[in-house]
């Protein structure tokens, strides 16, 4: 089946608003068995939404429309397919009940403008909005056997009414597809070396039908494994079976799994406790382990130490040691994972210090240096790195490599 997405908004034509549909949307229907071919998104002019839906109806068995269904002038979505497809907009006194109800449990009077909401395409399957006032829309094409399904925009909105009512209708109007999708995920390895690794024990797979990408994130590599048809379980499964046995330790997770929730997994399988000294990550190692539920198990805290007299106040840094060597050094580094173990009472420390940029650097000491430390009842270890990215990709590279160090410890004990 060729399903297509047609997303509305001159929001996201500006970049005011992130197009969060398309991945949702994307994932949701590639769950269910069908991987969509096609999406764009459009602002809100009659000619380009015609236009858009006209071309994919050209094309696609399933087509979904996202947004331009609410009560403001810039809402005119509902309006231009009916146009396009002939049809007459009738008040549906479902929809009118509904809207009345919203605003009545909200002791709130009912604006005027959303009279419009209550008007759809005659022969329309109409889908109450539990969590707003537009309802959502679908029509079987005449005389084919494509659907068009209009979604309204806010997200809040979409994904509930997208399970709650499109999901039965793709599995009541169309046969089931087999699509099996497998991700894996590394860290330690460029995109490119990646391929080199796996790519020729992959090709007989390949050759029978499997897909394989490649994606880089700030500091880690995903594998995606595909197939479909009725051996897609087997042949994603052989693949992935190729990628682990190359790819080995480096592999850190599968699918969703971030490289925090595996730590967070570990340490607690472990019994062990973390703490954290923190410079030039500003706190984001803490965030993505306290993003993890359940990580009050195990983190005990963490220190922001950006300044030098944070690091002497809070960790124990020697005033001598910054003085001698500087805040980014092998020896502050040491000193910070230290103080932080001992300070908390942990039985692991991460500590970091490094050069984020884009000024502050040195000959001896480019943007991007950073050193890495774990401190562990077996002593200190740190490891010197070069992360020459912008402050945001720094910051994420360095913290992902810095759980990296901690995942291997744990795995090794």
């Amino acid at each position: 089946m060729n399903v297509e997405l047609v997303n509305t908004g001159s929001e996201l034509m500006l970049g005011r608003v992130l197009n969060t549909h398309q991945q949702w949307l994307c994932r949701r229907l590639a769950d269910l068995g069908h991987v969509v071919t096609r999406q764009v998104a459009i602002a809100d002019t009659g000619g380009e939404i015609q236009n858009a839906v006209r071309e994919a109806l050209g094309r696609a068995d399933f087509i979904i429309t996202t947004g331009g269904l609410g009560p403001t002038s810039d809402d005119i979505t509902r309006e231009l397919i009916a146009e396009l497809l002939g049809k007459k907009l009738i008040e549906n006194q479902d929809v009118l009940a509904h809207i009345e109800n919203f605003f009545a449990t909200r002791n709130r009077p009912r604006p005027m403008k959303t009279s419009v909401e209550t008007f759809v395409p005659a022969g329309a399957l109409v889908f109450l909005n539990r969590f707003g006032t537009a309802p959502g829309l679908a029509m079987k094409i005449d005389g084919t056997q494509k659907w068009l399904v209009m979604l309204p925009g806010p997200p809040r909105e979409l994904r509930p009414m997208f399970d709650e009512y499109v999901v039965p209708l793709l599995k009541r109007e169309f046969a089931d597809e087999t699509f099996v999708c497998r991700t894996l995920r590394s860290t330690g390895i460029g995109e490119s070396r990646v391929q080199e690794f796996v790519e020729a024990d992959l090709l007989p797979l390949v050759q029978r039908g499997l897909g394989v990408g490649y994606c880089a994130r700030p500091g880690a590599v995903d594998v995606r494994l595909t197939a479909a048809g009725t051996d897609a379980a087997t042949i994603v499964r052989a693949g992935e079976a190729v990628v682990q046995r190359i790819l080995g330790a480096n592999i850190f997770g599968l699918d969703d799994e971030e490289i925090e929730n595996v730590v967070v997994r570990l340490l607690k399988e472990h019994k062990k406790t973390l703490a954290l000294a923190e410079s030039c990550t500003g706190g984001n190692i803490a965030h993505r382990i306290t993003n993890v539920p359940g990580a009050s198990e195990i983190f005990l805290g963490g220190v922001v130490s950006y300044a030098n007299s944070a690091k002497e106040k809070f960790v124990g840094v020697n005033a001598k040691t910054l003085a001698q060597h500087g805040a980014v050094s092998e020896a502050v580094a040491r000193e910070m994972a230290a103080g932080a173990r001992e300070r908390f009472g942990a039985d692991f420390a991460i500590a970091v210090t490094g050069i984020a940029g884009p000024g502050g650097g040195s000959a001896e000491k480019p943007v991007g240096t950073v050193f890495l430390a774990l401190a562990s009842a077996a002593g200190v270890t740190v490891e010197k790195m070069s992360n020459p990215w912008e402050r945001a990709t720094f910051k994420e590279v360095t913290a992902t490599q810095a759980l990296e160090r901690l995942r291997t410890r744990l795995l090794s004990t």
